[in-house]
């Protein structure tokens, strides 16, 4: 996902996973907490939409937490945990620093201990609070799977195997392999980047001395090229600067696809995927049917979802350390 989802940064392949995280489903249950918590998803929708009044940056950025938070030991909130003097958590590794909006989820858990003292998890808070981001932003609506546990383990180490913005289709399909995903499954989470916001650093490579022949990634519309190199000098001063990752970056839509087309993907893994010829075809069937996006995007983002589920973990009191 991605992030500024957002996205949007994601780090190098995979190296070192636990099996368990990849494959296991758990006992998920769309209605999981339809007796012991009725109000739950309520309660989080609530605090998403006050944070977003204020804040715009708000639905990418909870997007982006997901896709970070599975990405790494599975969907078991570890990427809320702090760090402490004896360990440097993932919300601390590099590709996480630029993840915020983390007092949204914190909310949203205060008023549910109120509610519905130590039952909903963190982990599926955030999960309900990105399909939230995805809807309220005009995406397509899916029934959240739930009953995951929260984990206790966080490094920061661990986000190493974040998939970088600068691999490409190859890297990225071993990256999304490693966590059960399949290839229309990548092309389709990164239409996240739907939303969001990148900072020059993620992909100023492809516009100064990009290889010894070209000095411009060669696969970047030349006006779309020139536009982001006034934006991102060479080297950059501004650490703010940055460029939307579509047209309609407040708008969840197909734009980010049809940017791909047209030459315009900000990431050289984005533009990767209207390149390689194993993916080609999925970003032009998205470019052109949006309600297609929408569903299968439902669908992937279900998928995700089950990655690493934790069956005997704990409900944590606060999201940001464990019971």
């Amino acid at each position: 996902m991605a992030a500024q989802v957002t996205k949007t940064v994601f780090f190098t392949s995979f190296l070192i996973l636990s099996i368990s995280v990849l494959f296991s489903q758990g006992a998920l249950d769309g209605h999981y907490y339809d007796q012991t918590c009725p109000q739950a998803e309520s309660i989080i929708a609530q605090a998403v939409r006050n944070a977003t009044i204020f804040d715009p940056k708000v639905p990418p950025r909870l997007l982006r937490m997901f896709f970070h938070d599975c990405f790494i030991r599975g969907c078991d909130a570890s990427i809320l945990l702090d760090s402490t003097p004896e360990n440097k958590a993932e919300k601390d590794g590099p590709p996480n620093v630029s993840v915020r909006a983390f007092y949204v989820i914190d909310d949203a858990k205060a008023k549910l201990e109120k509610a519905c003292p130590n039952t909903v998890s963190c982990a599926d808070i955030v999960a309900v609070a990105a399909r939230d981001v995805v809807t309220m932003s005009g995406g397509p609506f899916w029934n959240v799977l739930k009953g995951r546990k929260d984990g206790r383990i966080s490094k920061a180490n661990d986000t190493a195997n974040l998939p970088a913005p600068f691999l490409n289709v190859t890297g990225l399909i071993q990256s999304f392999a490693k966590r059960g995903l399949e290839i229309k499954d990548l092309v389709t989470l990164s239409g996240g980047h739907t939303l969001g916001f990148s900072h020059c650093s993620s992909f100023l490579p492809r516009l100064h001395n990009f290889s010894a022949v070209h000095d411009t990634d060669p696969s970047m519309n030349p006006t779309f090229a020139s536009m982001l190199k006034t934006k991102c000098p060479n080297p950059s001063t501004n650490g703010n600067a940055g460029q939307v990752l579509d047209s309609t970056a407040a708008r969840f839509d197909n734009d980010y696809y049809k940017q791909l087309v047209a030459g315009k993907g900000v990431f050289l893994s984005d533009q990767s995927l209207y390149i390689d010829d194993r993916t080609r075809a999925i970003v032009e069937s998205y470019a052109k049917d949006q309600n297609l996006f929408f569903s299968e995007f439902a669908n992937s983002m279900v998928k995700l979802g089950n990655v690493g589920v934790i069956e005997a973990g704990e409900v944590r009191v606060n999201c940001r350390r464990a019971n």
